[in-house]
């Protein structure tokens, strides 16, 4: 039908309105603030092992894909999830082909196959240190086929494929940018790892470390509607209470990271009715690691590093005691006074999906008091001075550190005190978070330097799949200062076996014979001692209210989807 003129014109009009209404969507809702009590520290996150660098990198950078708050997979940066029925993973499993998003980097230039195949070059060289080189392990190379489709090919047939350049551990960062900063350089390009240049949602526009970040909103993303947010204030330092505090009580910010809170304290802070607790579990373990090195500073140099087995700790290094530890500690009064019903005790450092979890190490669920000062007993560490035990003039004497956190330091304290009934004396560290996660390898502070006896943090992995995870404690994945300290072996545990098993894991395909595979690599871990699970954790965060859009994801960075995140009306 025809349009009267002045239908036409109305017509007009409002398609007009329709359009601009849309058009101002975009960037509209002002700033979102997010405070992050454990402040980053760089924005590159092949740098740093720290979760908060990671997230805070989230913003800019993507992978290729990402996981959801369900654990399933959703293309980033490609176009769909290659499978076999479509062709893109190979019938032989050696290869995986992803096609890409016609996309462009915040500062204009397109996105290309030939940065993807840059990231892996980057990482798998092999004068640098990538805290994801494991991903790339089992890749023979990376090739850009065209500009819109990059080819992995692997050394073995990969059953499960989707490790490199998927979840935000593994992004694709810009070749224009980082060109210049590969191998031995790359932790000596300041501006570009505080400021990498990225697709995602939002540019860095303002990075200061340990303190804040400044986002700006990316004007090149690829939605026309997203995201609706014009900046991000990231605000990180302080402790979990007082970010806890700050979206449910006080209202001055939008979101908080791991609120690492007593449950009593959250409870009554959301009571304010200002916003909400949200919580999710996924993989993370709060755990004990175990020094197997001597971390004495009198080594100097060979401080805490393992010296191919000829560096052993003068007392960790006894399975006696390493077993006495774990047994001497009530996990059901750490998850009480910690967590709550954010937390379930655990004796698996792998601890879902349920299909891997593994009950054979279960005889942790039950304190032992007696039986672990038997087993010291026996092993010939006889009380001493002050009822503390000796052998051989080694007094079982323990610099136990962790992050600055009220949580983690209540349970240091009662750790202490379980650990003081068999003998074992206990010295209290704590190490402000920024610092601890950090990614700067001059620090002593850092828990992948590890210059203590044990410590103790949370980690987890991204997706539903544990082999890139559990592939983290080969021996070849220990941190020194050949890698400049960026190796996920943090116990410094080395056993052929093991190693074995996680080459056989990347080689298996079918899920249940995966899943056993995996489940005997967590038993070795946690019958050596290398690891002391304590506490299955809950991904917990607060959420203003007025704050839409946030789908709590604990297979994830939490932030992963920020640029769907919007203000309530």
């Amino acid at each position: 039908m025809r349009l009267r003129p002045r239908s036409f014109v109305l017509t007009l009009a409002a398609l007009l309105l329709l359009v601009s209404a849309t058009a101002a969507e975009r960037g509209s809702d002002g700033q979102l603030r997010m405070l992050y009590w454990q402040a980053p520290s760089i924005l590159n996150p092949f740098l740093s092992g720290g979760t908060k660098d990671i997230h805070a990198a989230s913003l800019v950078l993507e992978p290729l894909a990402r996981y959801d708050e369900n654990g399933g997979m959703v293309p980033a940066l490609a176009a769909e999830i290659p499978t076999i029925e479509n062709g893109g993973v190979a019938a032989d499993l050696l290869s995986i082909t992803w096609r890409l998003r016609d996309v462009a980097w915040s500062d204009g230039s397109p996105f290309s196959a030939a940065d993807v195949a840059f990231t892996a070059a980057y990482c798998m060289n092999p004068e640098g240190a990538c805290s994801a080189a494991s991903r790339f392990q089992d890749v023979q190379a990376v090739e850009a086929v065209d500009d819109r489709t990059v080819r992995v090919t692997f050394k073995v047939p990969m059953p499960f494929p989707y490790v490199p350049f998927v979840g935000s551990i593994s992004p694709v960062i810009q070749e224009k940018q980082f060109s210049a900063c590969t191998g031995a350089r790359a932790p000596e390009c300041t501006e570009q790892n505080f400021g990498p240049v990225g697709t995602g949602p939002f540019k860095v526009a303002e990075f200061r470390p340990n303190d804040i970040v400044l986002y700006d909103m990316n004007g090149s993303y690829r939605d026309p509607d997203q995201p609706a947010f014009s900046s991000v204030l990231l605000k990180g330092g302080g402790d979990a209470v007082s970010a806890a505090r700050a979206v449910l009580e006080t209202g001055e910010f939008d979101y908080a990271w791991n609120l690492q809170v007593e449950p009593e304290i959250l409870a009554a802070m959301a009571a304010a009715g200002r916003g909400e607790v949200v919580s999710a579990f996924g993989s993370m373990v709060e755990r004990l690691v175990v020094q197997l090195t001597n971390p004495d500073p009198a080594l100097g140099d060979r401080r805490s590093t393992y010296q191919a087995g000829a560096n052993p700790h003068p007392f960790l290094s006894d399975a006696a005691v390493r077993r006495a530890l774990s047994m001497a500690i009530d996990r059901d009064i750490l998850v009480a006074a910690g967590y709550g019903p954010a937390g379930r005790a655990t004796c698996s450092v792998l601890p879902a999906p349920a299909l891997y979890a593994s009950t054979n190490n279960d005889w942790c669920m039950t304190q032992d008091i007696a039986g672990a000062n038997q087993l010291l007993d026996d092993a010939g560490w006889v009380r001493g001075a002050g009822g503390i035990r000796v052998r051989d003039g080694v007094r079982l004497s323990i610099l136990y550190q962790t992050s600055t956190n009220s949580v983690r330091q209540g349970t240091q304290a009662l750790i202490k005190q379980m650990w003081r009934a068999i003998g074992v004396e206990t010295e209290l560290k704590n190490i402000n978070a920024s610092v601890f996660f950090g990614g700067d390898p001059s620090s002593p502070d850092t828990y992948q330097k590890f210059y203590a006896d044990i410590q103790m943090y949370t980690s987890s992995f991204d997706g539903t799949d544990p082999q890139n995870y559990m592939q983290g404690w080969m021996c070849d994945e220990i941190p020194g200062p050949e890698n400049q300290w960026l190796g996920q072996n943090v116990p410094r545990y080395c056993d052929a076996d093991y190693d074995e098993l996680a080459r056989s894991l990347s080689r298996t395909a079918g899920i249940e014979q995966r899943a056993a595979i995996a489940r005997e690599m967590n038993d070795r871990l946690i019958g050596y001692g290398a690891l002391i699970p304590l506490v299955h954790r809950g991904e917990v965060a607060a959420r203003a209210l007025s704050l839409g859009g946030v789908r709590h994801n604990a297979w994830d960075a939490t932030v992963w989807n920020i640029q769907a995140w919007h203000r309530l009306k």
